[in-house]
């Protein structure tokens, strides 16, 4: 029987079952074997580099900062806390992903300074692909629409969300629902849950 490691802080992160980054600034200042993984991605690729680099597009990258800041400021409680569930993208093709690939995300994560949201923080990613997998291509706006629909806001929360007119995302809920051949709002939720889409 092999003698048990001690575990320490380091080892902890190293070997936790989810995808680890400690930020500062919206960059990668260190991240876990699970991410590197889940992102098919070597520590040399992420480390000192923007989050970005895990977004589809760069608008993308930059609303979401905007979603996340705002939603820390608006935290009663000043936890610094944040989640949501979202589309990111492969960098690499170690462990067997494909390098550009989009996969559904749950991130969650805290600012270790509410005042500052981007400052320094910590974020958990967990890998959705096996549960949901992306069939259909959506535009970026249709992503972040999808993944509102999806936490149970309604037309006019995403529209105050994303800072848009409701109208305008009822007119994405109807791609969406082209796309995805649902028939309803429930019908499509519950396929960009179960993955049909």
């Amino acid at each position: 029987m092999r003698a048990e490691a001690a575990l320490d802080h380091r080892s902890a992160f190293e070997l936790a079952p989810v995808g680890l980054v400690i930020s500062r600034e919206r960059l990668m200042i260190d991240v876990n074997r699970e991410l590197l993984k889940m992102f098919g991605a070597t520590r040399e690729m992420l480390v000192g580099r923007s989050f970005e680099l895990l977004y589809p597009t760069a608008a993308e990258f930059e609303r979401t900062g905007e979603r996340i800041a705002a939603s820390i400021a608006a935290q009663l409680d000043r936890t610094g806390r944040y989640s949501d569930e979202r589309v990111m993208k492969r960098v690499g093709s170690n462990g067997g992903v494909t390098a550009g690939e989009h996969f559904w995300c749950h991130v969650s994560g805290r600012a270790l300074d509410p005042d500052q949201p981007h400052a320094q923080g910590i974020w958990a990613f967990e890998d959705l692909s096996s549960r949901r997998v992306l069939r259909v291509e959506f535009t970026p706006r249709e992503r972040e629409i999808a993944a509102l629909l999806i936490e149970g806001l309604t037309s006019k929360g995403i529209g105050r969300r994303l800072e848009v007119s409701p109208r305008t995302v009822d007119v994405y809920r109807a791609r969406l629902m082209r796309k995805t051949g649902a028939s309803t709002t429930t019908e499509l939720v519950h396929k960009l849950l179960a993955g049909r889409n």
